[in-house]
């Protein structure tokens, strides 16, 4: 690595390869089927393959450890109940490649730092706990017991709880995330950021504002029944590919799909359905049936907009577009709503979105014409400045045709990874409400603490002041996920201990504290094992359905143990003879974890009978007011519109703006491979897409090197060296390219307003030829 500016390509890395082949326009189809089959022989063998696959997603199986997309009823799930990022997500944990403490022995920390994220988690499952002291060059192993009395040394020489940080990958299930909430509470913070701080928490606060719920309004029986579905900012074909199952049935009956994005992405306008022989004999079902190649930071202006012709529309029709009831009804804030939009700039809106009038009042058109609409977004939507603003203009469109709480309509974010909206659920958030913190103390006869703790943002702010000491991770590669990455790994560089509880070794390993743990888990596809016998865990989907997870597979090393196993430990050797920390017996929610979900039951609403609904083959959906009796908590009792201050982000003179995307080949910051089939773009990762028009005016060529150059309202310059310019069809002014490459061009404190989201699709950056040759 460089200075404190600048990100050279890791040594292993050789992106001299690239080969660019036609943008695919069709999504899955024979190659999907091939992939998954691929990687699985090659990471698990064959007979362990098709065991493991036949395992997802099926009610007596596990849950996929990729996204959070729901799963049908169990009459009606097919199956192979995967895609292919599921079945790479199951190869990569279930491999039979094994990180020994041989490996470590053989590999120093200086050697493993020049390795690439792909390269590292190549390397198999971690087989025992491993210890980095203070000085030492290897990760040696160590006794769990060991591993414990280090946490409660390095814990309980804080001058305050507050000094740590307790973070959580979405991969948690509720009942490993119950315990760590309250192992963290118990110690007496609530540091407790997670992968929602980076991804949906813009949904969480906008839809919270106005709906009263920051969840999805729908159900899997709603989408498939839409009359309309707008897809914006989210690319189904890689971030939730069973998703195009149920926009193909919704295509069946007689549905129409709006795609809002700013790249033409497979996933977006054909589905070749691997498991139906239209599918992959004949050309399967076009999706989108109006495509919007909206400017990055657009969407808000463009919500306004189809809002603006809504009420237009209304008035030309005789009343006969909006819900003058539900309005009336269910309501606040209308009239101010209607004067704001009907004083919007049609030359604003063009330039803000790069589409045409014309364009944008026939999606309003179409929504006028439609007896229920849903709206879908995920990142693309969440991760600029002004996301939460956007999500509010955006249910104002719903609000408008009072499509919530009626079939076939409703908000729908889809989130991004399996359970992280369980985990919040169930108290992984650092601001939760009282009422949780109420029934917390009483259940457990201590005083939780109320004071809000760091996000994630504020988390690496506190570290980079000194304010952090401790950090612990519960799954997820945080110093990859996070903005600002040659800082952020400076920072966590300082601290007296890092702990993380993983599966695979991964960038944050070798970015460590002055003392390091890694403590290796047993992943979904396992076998659970515990006093009371054989485990099950459970987790949330993306429509609010909590279903249970047990695997059948046998563990990768007998060393092994359960992250709840792993949290419970920890907790009693820090939490012995200390002050004010809740009354909880470890040992007895380790053996039993359906002693886990009696005090959830107790604690959070809507698991009431938690142990017999998940009996129930399935499972069983949490309540959710505005879906189920169209009731609305937010401050007003009502669905409120909101008077927002359209936005429109002026890009620096000879700059672009940057979105970072995944490849088809990876899931968040986990890498399957160097290929990008859906984009064309082959054996190469650190590369950046660009309209031709902005390779012209820079007399720049396919492969041509170039640095990635931004700077920060703090004034910074970043460099992110050695990408190759690869021309794709976007808007002008606009560049894409992978993260978590990309991360070290996103400023520490460039984050969305109200929600404190990073901003990851709106970065102005500078092209600049390479000015140092890529390391070979």
């Amino acid at each position: 690595m460089g200075d404190d500016t600048t990100a050279r390509a890791e040594q292993n890395i050789d992106d001299s390869r690239l080969r660019v082949t036609r943008p695919k326009t069709h999504a899955t189809g024979w190659p999907a089927i091939g992939n998954s089959l691929l990687m699985g022989e090659e990471e698990m063998g064959a007979v362990r393959t098709m065991r493991t696959l036949l395992d997802i997603n099926q009610a007596s199986g596990f849950d996929c450890m990729s996204c959070a997309w729901p799963d049908p009823e169990p009459g009606r799930r097919s199956p192979a109940e995967f895609c292919e990022s599921g079945a790479k997500a199951v190869a990569e944990e279930a491999t039979k490649a094994r990180a020994t403490p041989e490996f470590f022995a053989a590999h120093s920390i200086a050697e493993l730092e020049t390795w690439d994220d792909f390269a590292l988690g190549k390397q198999g499952r971690i087989t025992r706990p491993m210890l980095l002291e203070a000085g030492d060059d290897h990760y040696r192993p160590v006794s769990w017991d060991r591993a414990y009395e280090i946490v409660a040394e390095e814990l309980g020489a804080l001058d305050s709880p507050d000094e740590a940080v307790f973070y959580t990958s979405g991969r948690a299930s509720n009942e490993s995330a119950f315990v760590y909430q309250l192992f963290a509470r118990s110690f007496g913070t609530n540091n407790l950021p997670d992968c929602s701080n980076m991804c949906h928490e813009s949904t969480s606060v906008g839809l919270a504002q106005v709906m009263g719920v920051g969840k999805a309004s729908v159900s899997i029986e709603d989408i498939e029944h839409a009359d309309l579905i707008l897809i914006a900012g989210q690319n189904p074909g890689t971030n939730a590919p069973r998703m195009l199952t149920r926009l193909e049935q919704a295509k069946k009956h007689g549905g129409r799909i709006v795609a809002i994005n700013p790249l033409r992405e497979a996933g977006l306008l054909h589905f070749d359905n691997p498991q139906s022989v239209k599918g992959l004999v004949f050309r399967g079902t076009q999706l989108a049936d109006e495509f919007l190649q909206i400017k990055l930071a657009g969407d808000q202006a463009l919500f306004q907009a189809l809002g603006k012709v809504l009420i237009e529309l209304d008035g030309e029709r005789g009343g006969t577009v909006l819900d003058h009831d539900f309005i009336a009804r269910s309501t606040s804030g209308f009239e101010a709503y209607r004067d704001h939009v009907a004083a919007l700039d049609w030359s604003v809106v063009e330039h803000a979105t790069g589409l045409p009038e014309r364009q944008i009042r026939k999606v309003a058109g179409m929504i006028a014409d439609a007896k229920s609409v849903i709206i879908a977004w995920a990142m693309g939507i969440t991760q600029h400045e002004n996301a939460v603003a956007t999500i509010r203009d955006m249910a104002s469109v719903a609000w408008l045709t009072g499509n919530v709480g009626r079939p076939g309509a409703g908000l729908l974010p889809v989130r991004g990874h399996s359970n992280v909206q369980g985990d919040r659920t169930v108290g992984i958030w650092e601001q939760m409400p009282d009422a949780f913190q109420d029934r917390l103390s009483e259940e457990f006869a201590f005083s939780s603490p109320r004071e809000h703790g760091y996000d994630v943002v504020k988390a690496l702010q506190a570290m980079r002041e000194g304010r952090v000491k401790v950090f612990m991770g519960l799954g997820g590669n945080f110093t990859r996920a996070t903005p600002d990455t040659l800082r952020t790994e400076e920072s966590m560089r300082e601290l007296a201990l890092t702990v993380h509880i993983s599966t695979k070794p991964n960038r944050s390993h070798v970015v460590h504290g002055r003392r390091a743990l890694i403590l290796p888990c047993l992943g979904r596809t396992e076998v659970d094992l515990q006093a009371s016998g054989a485990q099950r865990v459970t987790v949330e989907d993306t429509v609010l359905n909590v279903h249970a997870s047990h695997g059948h597979l046998p563990p990768a090393s007998p060393h092994l143990r359960s992250e709840i196993a792993i949290i419970c430990g920890i907790a009693e050797a820090v939490l012995a003879d200390r002050p004010n920390t809740a009354q909880v017996d470890w040992s007895a929610l380790k053996d039993d974890y359906r002693r886990i979900r009696t005090h959830i039951e107790h604690v959070v609403d809507g698991f009431g009978a938690y142990e017999e609904k998940l009996d129930v083959p399935g499972g069983f959906v949490l309540p959710h007011p505005p879906r189920d009796s169209r009731t609305f908590p937010t401050k007003t009792g009502k669905a409120m519109f909101t008077v927002n201050p359209l936005e429109v982000l002026e890009v620096p003179e000879g700059h672009l703006l940057l979105q970072t995307l995944r490849s088809h080949d990876q899931f968040n910051t986990t890498i399957y491979g160097k290929d990008d089939r859906y984009r064309g773009i082959h054996e190469a990762r650190r590369v950046v897409m660009m309209n031709r028009k902005e390779l012209l005016a820079r007399d720049l060529h396919e492969g041509d090197l170039v640095d990635l150059v931004s700077v920060g309202f703090d004034g910074v310059e970043r460099r992110a060296e050695g990408w190759r310019v690869v021309p794709y069809r976007m808007p002008a002014g606009n560049a894409a390219a992978y993260y978590p490459e990309t991360n070290v061009l996103m400023p520490l404190g460039h984050s969305a307003k109200e929600s404190n989201t990073p901003v990851a699709k709106a970065i102005p950056i500078r092209i600049e030829r390479a000015r140092i040759p890529v390391p070979a």
